[in-house]
């Protein structure tokens, strides 16, 4: 049996509309939760001062509580920034001075915070490419992040200019191989190491648009099987 087309406008009409509010529907009920559980709790304490008809009143409670929220996550941002720049920055010396000082255990220290620094957000640039490259057998390409252009020792035995190329592994980007390419060998992509990023840990879901290329629209609401 046939859909009337006026039931099925008006179906899709108010599916598009329920998507249209869910989200402000759920963000006011998150922040109204938000605002009962820390402005409900701190407010009869910091404004403990006022007469009971100021804090009793509908209007001027809400006001209250959303002035104690405030607050309250101020104090907490202050002491976020206080033991993160402060004074995790004094014992976290402390401890890695110690660290350092037990054989063995230096090592993989030093080996564990290479790494880390290398995937932080303080480094990101050290991948100056996002790059296609014949991997793990000719035929196969597969995308990676351009390092370095290799100089020294590596330069001087192969006599060629030569691209150091990390190929991640999917999902997981932290970890992957450490590949030496000569230059032909590399092709380079115009999108970001970000858009690459997305790409590997979508195992290529992701795919950026290319430039001058319009991102794909979604399906109407109203195709097949919607």
């Amino acid at each position: 049996m046939n859909k009337s087309p006026l039931l099925v406008t008006i179906r899709h009409a108010f599916i598009s509309g329920l998507i249209l509010l869910a989200p402000l529907m759920i963000t006011i009920w998150v922040f109204m939760q938000i605002l009962a559980a820390i402005g409900g709790t701190f407010a009869p304490l910091l404004f403990s001062y006022l007469p009971d008809s100021v804090r009793n009143n509908a209007f001027f409670g809400i006001l209250l509580e959303i002035v104690a929220t405030v607050v309250i996550l101020a104090l907490i941002t202050v002491l976020g920034y206080l033991s993160r720049y402060v004074f995790g920055q004094y014992f976290g010396s402390l401890a890695e001075r110690f660290v350092q000082t037990i054989p063995g255990v230096n090592t993989v220290y030093n080996t564990v915070k290479q790494i880390v620094d290398t995937f932080s957000a303080q480094n990101r640039n050290m991948f100056s490419k996002v790059v296609l490259v014949e991997y793990p057998r000719k035929g196969v390409r597969t995308v990676g992040f351009m390092t370095n252009r290799a100089q020294g020792e590596i330069r001087s035995l192969l006599g060629a200019e030569t691209c150091s190329v990390f190929v991640p592994t999917t999902p997981n980007p932290t970890s992957g191989f450490f590949l030496l390419f000569s230059k032909d060998e590399v092709i380079e992509l115009d999108m970001s190491v970000g858009d690459g990023m997305k790409l590997v840990i979508s195992a290529g879901a992701v795919v950026p648009a290319a430039p001058g290329e319009a991102a794909p629209a979604p399906p109407p609401s109203g195709a097949p099987g919607a």
